[in-house]
């Protein structure tokens, strides 16, 4: 993974995440008739689910390549993958939640994607309770990475297709007009593009550093089992 020895992409996160967090709050904005100033959060929120997503795909890439290649690392990637994604699912949530209490007046509507969304996630907390509840190290990545193909093949048609079939609050499904219409504004778009690239990387920066502290955690556990079989000896 020569990418995350690199260093320049961390530079351009901070870089990114600083400008939007800051150009975010305080750059003037075209008044939107029932969004407001709430459309702020249009750089937070939407951002955030897409960095997910794409933690999500790079997931289930390195579930499959551990069930081609069988190297433990793989199943590891896939795992703090995984748990980023969810952890930027969570957020993704919060704030969702939050605009829609301003925007439709209820923190969660019966809204079929928001529905979807919670029974996507679900999936999720399915694979972390499946992965807990296997001792062997090889059959729980096995089973595990079968199983995050799987829910990833699921969580995009719950998030992506089913909404647009049906009545939906959110922009682009049910019939509604798709976000970009309400992004054609400049000052929209200098914000909310940088956005979507520095969560990402914000996203790998964290599942990398998840991954490092795993493997140290893995050789920690190893010596103190060789510790045990030695003084049992």
């Amino acid at each position: 993974m020569y990418l995350f020895k690199s260093f320049w992409w961390k530079i351009l996160a901070i870089i990114i995440i600083f400008y939007v967090l800051i150009a975010g709050l305080i750059n003037p904005l075209p008044r939107l008739p029932i969004l407001n100033e709430s459309i702020r959060n249009a750089f937070y929120h939407p951002p955030l689910w897409i960095a997910m997503m794409a933690m999500l795909l790079v997931s289930a890439i390195f579930s499959g390549r551990y069930l081609a290649k069988g190297r433990i690392n793989e199943d590891l990637w896939a795992i703090e993958f995984a748990n980023t994604a969810i952890l930027f699912g969570i957020l993704g949530c919060i704030t969702g939640s939050v605009w829609a209490y301003f925007a439709w007046g209820d923190f969660w509507p019966n809204d079929a994607k928001t529905n979807c969304v919670a029974v996507g996630m679900l999936l999720y907390i399915a694979y972390f309770i499946l992965r807990g509840s296997f001792e062997d190290e090889m059959r729980r990545a096995r089973i595990s990475a079968i199983y995050n193909i799987f829910a990833f093949a699921m969580f995009i048609p719950l998030i992506m297709v089913l909404p647009r079939l049906t009545d939906s609050l959110h922009p682009g499904n049910g019939g509604n007009p798709g976000f970009s219409s309400y992004d054609q504004d400049r000052s929209i778009t200098l914000i909310i593009r940088p956005a979507f690239i520095g969560f990402t990387l914000l996203g790998f920066w964290i599942t990398q550093l998840r991954f490092r502290m795993r493997k140290i955690e893995k050789v920690i556990d190893e010596q103190d089992l060789t510790d045990e079989q030695t003084i049992s000896i």
